[in-house]
């Protein structure tokens, strides 16, 4: 068996002209299977690991776009400047968020996926669940109007993304649980 390096020895061993000739050769390598990185110190629960930003940056994100559009949403109905902003994050909120969380659940493992495939499902997904929430909304005494819809839609998405970190920190004890075997 041979010896573990740390990924910064790893990189200096290899004595390329440039960092990004070392890196590029690191990730061609993990690519391949060639080398496995392993974190030395995974968080060992799910509140550590959702404070650890190398493994729950995308919770934040997701987070901080969902209270951050419900915010302009709020803040938007009296000032127009606001609107372009607007526009934009809640095109992320309806056609993006609500998809990928659900993609985050049911995929929890890194490798399940490549980055475009995520991206198309959650697309697709967004694109057939919001409407299910404006059905869904309709039979209710609230209806199909702004507020009910943007409520909704960040009771959803913050849900599912809670799911999708226990999802992921399980299976990151599972992981751990394999390679200490």
């Amino acid at each position: 068996m041979s010896r573990e390096l740390t990924l910064e020895e790893y990189v200096r061993s290899l004595k390329r002209k440039s960092l990004y000739q070392s890196l590029r050769e690191v990730y061609e390598k993990v690519s391949r299977g060639d080398i496995k990185l392993v974190d030395p110190q995974p968080p060992k629960t799910a509140i550590e690991y959702v404070f650890r930003l190398d493994y729950s940056l995308w919770f934040w994100t997701v987070l901080s776009i969902t209270i951050s559009t419900v915010a302009l949403v709020y803040l938007s109905e009296s000032a127009s400047p606001l609107l372009p902003l607007r526009y934009f994050l809640g095109t992320l909120y309806v056609l993006l968020l609500p998809g990928y969380v659900i993609v985050e659940a049911l995929y929890p493992r890194e490798r399940d996926l490549k980055p475009l495939e995520r991206v198309a499902l959650s697309i697709g997904l967004s694109l057939a669940v919001v409407p299910l929430v404006g059905l869904i909304l309709n039979y209710t005494p609230w209806g199909i109007r702004l507020w009910p819809v943007v409520i909704s839609l960040a009771t959803l998405t913050i849900g599912v993304a809670i799911v999708a970190v226990k999802r992921k920190f399980d299976t990151l004890k599972l992981s751990r649980r394999a390679i200490e075997r």
